[in-house]
Order: structure tokens, then C-alpha cells, then sequence
């Protein structure tokens, strides 16, 4: 017996029903489940996300609040007060008084704090950590009274930095405040219950780790407490070998290293929150991803120290990219060329992706948000400079790509006659980056998905072609 950490994200506490399902799936990993045969196995802890669409109407409450205009965030109230006062009934019509009493606090301190942004005209963001963490704080103590399990206050839990809205976590003491206060809540076949996202600076403050940062929680939390595995429940089974969106015969990826998927959440893939899984790794845990509302379907595991062993496991593809080129005819008699042009990153905050280089220019890949027009100027000192937008990512991503030989052929092929701005393998050996228009970026993803996958769904194959 161990502890099992289980992330339960929207899709899997949307409503009263989902909810029900999602505890169930908690009580049965804890051995207090109604299916016959049910035996003590983990102790659980549950990380929960907010209900769909609740994070949404916050940022446009605490948005119009700043804007002098109190009817959205009155409307909100009301709306966040009678969806979870209803649940609560629902899920416990005889024994939830107290959650409501909960409720309406939690609810009151929104209020307040919408009618303070009104008043002064400024929302912080601190601010907004503060409004954004109501919905996840709603409701763990739907699922917590769901399981007439404790829920602990992830801010009593989590110790962050003050980056409001993109907090950084410190581990150390993080597990310190488990180890205190949360450990000894979980002994064989119990169960409780925090919230994701969500934690406290030094000063008490609420701070966030932004959109998805559930994962984040409950790979922070796995790492804490020496999880024997973390569960992410989500709506899809697994990790697709692509967007579904895209390719709707994607496929689950049955097994992949941390490396890998490190690769495809960083370029694209949504399973997962990009830092989710870095705790987990450093820790050695088992990651599986899974769909809560298809339970015993089909799932992607994630093992440190291993691989999918495949030369491709899954394509992934990151929009809203921009290309920077730096021209200079001289770079190559120029020591110390590289590390200027770095240099000048690094002073606008910016990180960089793919980087690209020949005897006369640098190529570099980044975000659109990153301030592009700051960062031609910088490097303007060092040779001519050329933005190019609207560019998109495609990344393969496998664990035995490099020893693959025919595979960058197959992928050449594969994307045909589509115009490609950058080429890139990653150091690891384990991703090759194509850069190229964003309108082509999806006609490359169903290329390259039916030249190393074809078009059956199911479990991957991973094949490539030769």
C-alpha cells in the first residue's frame, strides 16, 4: 500500500453526477469503494479543479469590477452561489450545512474583494490570485463533502514566491508544511482533500500557478508525500499521438519516458500543464493519465528513466510562434557572437526555443506574446534583424528517433510541398521541430500522423515507416 495521488480536473467535477463518479473512483483506489471485491489499497489524496467555466467568469467579474462596472461580478456571485449551494444539497441533502456555511463565506470574501477593485479602480495581481482561487476553493468542498473526507486549504500546504498569477513553488518548504500538516491525515484507506493551482506566499498572500496548474499541484504534492503514483483524470483517455481536433483517429499513447513527454507538453500537447510533470520526474513517480469519464479505458503512462520505445510516440504542435532572424556576414570571425546575442534575451525576460545557425545567421523561435518589436532593436547592434510571424511548431517526438535513420526522410516526405522556415533536433535526440506557416502547421500534423501512424485508432503503433 502506498499514496495515490489523484488529480480531478473540470471535465470530472462539471455537475453533481460527475462529481459522484469522480469521489467513487477516489474511494475505490482508498478500498471504500461500492464495487464488490474492493480491498484497502492507498491511502488518496485529491486535488481538485474548479467547475468548468467558474475561472472564466471570475477574470470577467474581477475585469468589469476594475471597470467601475459591478453588475457582472454581482451576477457572478450569484451565479458561483446558487450552481454550488445546489451540488452541496444534491450531494449531501441531510449533512451539508456546514459546507454551505463555508460556501457563503468564501462567496462573501468575492464580494468584498470585487467592491474593493471597484472602489480603488485597479486590479492587482495580487488581486486576482485572491479571485481566481475561489473556484477551486468552491469545489474541493463539494467533492470533500461528496467523501466526508477532510479538505485542507492548499495555502496552508503550498509555499510560493509573490509572482502573482505565475508563482514559483518552493519545494522545500512546501514539504516541510506537508509532511506537517497533511501526511498525518493519510493513513491507509483514507482520503482527503486540497485544492489545485493554488498557494501562499511567505506573507499569506493567495497565489496561483496560472491556467492548468492542477497538474502543477498534484505533481508538487506526489512529490511531497512519496507518492506511490499520480493519477490525472481528465476527458480524454490519455495522451493522444496528436490533437484530436486535428486528427480525429489520434490515438492513446500507451507509454512514454518523462523525456518525452516533457517534449510534447512543452510544444503543444494540452494533456498536461507544461511544468506538471518536473516534480514527479525529480522524484522518480509514475505519472498516468487518464479519462475520468471512461475510467477503465485506455491511458497513458508516464515512468521516469524510461521510453516509449518507439521512434515516434506522438506529434504535437504549438501555435502563436515567431521567428527571429539575425544576419550578420562576419558572425563566424566574431568571438563571443552568440553570447551577445543571448545576452540581449536574457535583459527583455525572453525565453528562447528553437535556435538554428549557419555561417551568417542565427535563427531563433519564440513566443508571439514576447516583445518583438524590444527585441529587433536589441539585436539590431549586431546585424540585420528579420521578425517573421504567425508561425507554428510541429514537433515528433520518440524515443528511438535518433536511432531511426529513415525516419527524417519519411518526415520530409510526409510534409511535402509546405514551406519550412526552421529545422531543429533536439540535443536529446529524442524531438525533431519543424517551423512553418501557421495556416500549413495542421496540414503537417495530418501528414506526418498518417505517414508514422495511419488512420486506425486504438493504442499507438509508433511505427516508422522505411
Amino acid at each position: 500500500m502506498g499514496i495515490l495521488v489523484m488529480k480531478f480536473g473540470a471535465s470530472a467535477v462539471s455537475d453533481v453526477e460527475r462529481i459522484r463518479a469522480s469521489t467513487e473512483l477516489a474511494r475505490e483506489a482508498a478500498g471504500r469503494g461500492t464495487r464488490e471485491g474492493t480491498r484497502p489499497q492507498d491511502s488518496v489524496l485529491a486535488v481538485v479543479s474548479a467547475m468548468p467555466g467558474v475561472t472564466d467568469a471570475l477574470f470577467s467579474a474581477a475585469t468589469a469590477a476594475q471597470d467601475a462596472d459591478l453588475s457582472v461580478a454581482k451576477r457572478v456571485c450569484s451565479e458561483l452561489r446558487g450552481r454550488h449551494l445546489a451540488a452541496a444539497r444534491a450531494l449531501a441533502p441531510e449533512g451539508c450545512a456546514e459546507t454551505e456555511i463555508e460556501i457563503e463565506s468564501i462567496l462573501a470574501a468575492l464580494d468584498s474583494r470585487l467592491q474593493g477593485v471597484r472602489l480603488v479602480g485597479e486590479l492587482s495581481d495580487r488581486s486576482m490570485d485572491e479571485i481566481a482561487a475561489t473556484g477551486e476553493r468552491l469545489s474541493a468542498l463539494l467533492f470533500a463533502l461528496a467523501l466526508g473526507a477532510p479538505c485542507l486549504d492548499a495555502r496552508m500546504l503550498v509555499r510560493t514566491d509573490s509572482r502573482f498569477g505565475r508563482a514559483r513553488v518552493d519545494q522545500a518548504a512546501t514539504a516541510r508544511l506537508v509532511a506537517e500538516r497533511l501526511l498525518p491525515l493519510l493513513g491507509p484507506g483514507r482520503i482527503a482533500v486540497t485544492q489545485g493551482c493554488i498557494g501562499s506566499d511567505s506573507l499569506g498572500s493567495t497565489t496561483t500557478f496560472g491556467r492548468g496548474g492542477s497538474d502543477y499541484s498534484a505533481s508538487l504534492f506526489g512529490a511531497a508525500l512519496g507518492a506511490s503514483e499520480i493519477r490525472i483524470w481528465t476527458e480524454a483517455e490519455g495522451i493522444p499521438t496528436c490533437d484530436p481536433t486535428v486528427v480525429p483517429q489520434a490515438r492513446t499513447v500507451e507509454l512514454l519516458g518523462f523525456d518525452e513527454a516533457a517534449e510534447l507538453v512543452a510544444y503543444g500537447a494540452k494533456s498536461l500543464h507544461p511544468a506538471a510533470i518536473r516534480p514527479a520526474l525529480e522524484a522518480g513517480i509514475t505519472v498516468t493519465v487518464r479519462s475520468a469519464a471512461h475510467p477503465e479505458g485506455l491511458f497513458t503512462t508516464i515512468k521516469p528513466r524510461a521510453s516509449s520505445g518507439k521512434p515516434v510516440a506522438a506529434i504535437a504542435m504549438r501555435r502563436n510562434v515567431a521567428v527571429v532572424n539575425v544576419r550578420q556576414e562576419l558572425m563566424t570571425d566574431q568571438a563571443g557572437f552568440l553570447a551577445r546575442l543571448f545576452a540581449a534575451f536574457g535583459r527583455l525576460g525572453v525565453s528562447v526555443d528553437l535556435v538554428a545557425t549557419s555561417e551568417v545567421c542565427v535563427s531563433v523561435s519564440l513566443d508571439m506574446e514576447a516583445p518583438l518589436e524590444k527585441i529587433a532593436f536589441e539585436l539590431a547592434e549586431l546585424g540585420a534583424v528579420e521578425v517573421v510571424k504567425d508561425r507554428a511548431v510541429v514537433a515528433i517526438v520518440g524515443g528511438l528517433l535518433r536511432e531511426t535513420p529513415a525516419l527524417l526522410r519519411n518526415a520530409f516526405d510526409a510534409i511535402g510541398d509546405l514551406a519550412i522556415d526552421m529545422v531543429s533536433m533536439g540535443a536529446n535526440g529524442i524531438n525533431l521541430s519543424f517551423v512553418l506557416a501557421a495556416e500549413s502547421a495542421e496540414t503537417a500534423v495530418e501528414r506526418l500522423h498518417a505517414a508514422f501512424f495511419g488512420g486506425a485508432g486504438g493504442p499507438d503503433s509508433g511505427g516508422a515507416p522505411t
